[in-house]
């Protein structure tokens, strides 16, 4: 099906992309890589007035180093990201989510920043940058904002932006050093995650003695483990060590029921699937 008609804007400054939202407001809608946005307009899901481009605002793009945490700019494709060694030193369970994302070719095209800001709970960045503490910069008309990652997932397919601003990047703290894994349960390759667990794990001495553990499509948005994290501290990093806490892991959780599976057996998932993921970190 062919998109309805739409008037096209490429702004290449944050301030000139702000100015166009302000002037078109609810005409308008927000293009990063297009890979979750343009098979809703060629649907008709969605026939907005005015696309706004963010592909030609260079500032929105790259890693960057910041003592304490590490930055990504909210354009930075998943490759990019994927293959930028600060974040694979200080983020792995950022790198290892990143390599589940679709196929090479949606990789390529599609943006760190555009999957966060579409909030699908099926999407593999929430649940990682959950799990880290992730920090989110957010540009307005009335200046910027910075949302920590419990505040920014709001409920299915919302977020903290609003829709006169955009976010321009990505604080994620340092876990220099940590374990980590991405354990995602599909039925065919490239699918959504039925269910999918994102583990960091730091280990000491062969002791856990700190965890952070984000859920993928367990409810309506990312979901952090704190009780998983809480019952692994202290706890060895063997299989009996980790079994106890991993059954935590579906507590107070609404994940959904469809083809792929009843709430039930996501649950069953959730389990199996974070003992998996924080074995596999505790291992390396």
């Amino acid at each position: 099906m062919i998109p309805a008609p739409f008037d096209y804007l490429a702004p290449t400054t944050i301030d000139e992309a702000l100015a166009a939202l302000s002037e078109h407001g609810d005409d308008a809608k927000v293009i990063a890589g297009g890979q979750s946005l343009l098979p809703v307009l060629r649907m008709r899901l969605n026939a907005p007035e005015v696309i706004v481009d963010l592909g030609k605002i260079d500032e929105l793009r790259g890693v960057r180093d910041d003592g304490d945490a590490i930055v990504i700019g909210s354009m930075t494709t998943y490759i990019d990201v994927l293959n930028d060694p600060t974040v694979r030193d200080n983020a792995l369970v950022v790198t290892r989510a990143v390599e589940h994302v679709a196929d090479p070719q949606v990789r390529h095209r599609g943006t760190f920043g555009g999957g966060l800001a579409h909030a699908d709970p099926a999407g593999d960045l929430g649940a990682p940058t959950l799990a880290l503490g992730a920090e989110f910069v957010i540009a307005g008309p009335g200046g910027t904002r910075t949302v920590a990652a419990d505040d920014f997932f709001v409920d299915l397919f919302e977020t903290a932006i609003g829709e006169d601003e955009i976010l321009t990047e990505v604080r994620i703290p340092k876990h220099t050093g940590w374990g980590a894994h991405y354990e995602k349960f599909v039925r065919v390759a490239h699918q959504w995650p039925i269910v999918a667990v994102a583990a960091a794990v730091k280990v000491d001495g062969g002791t856990i003695s700190e965890a952070r553990i984000g859920l993928t499509n367990m409810g309506s948005t990312p979901i952090r483990a704190r009780g998983v994290e809480e019952a692994l501290a202290g706890q060895p990093a063997t299989e009996d060590g980790v079994r106890a806490a991993a059954e935590k892991a579906a507590d107070g959780t609404h994940p959904p029921s469809d083809l792929n599976g009843d709430a039930d057996y996501r649950r069953h998932l959730a389990g199996v699937l974070t003992r998996r993921a924080v074995l596999a970190a505790a291992g390396g």
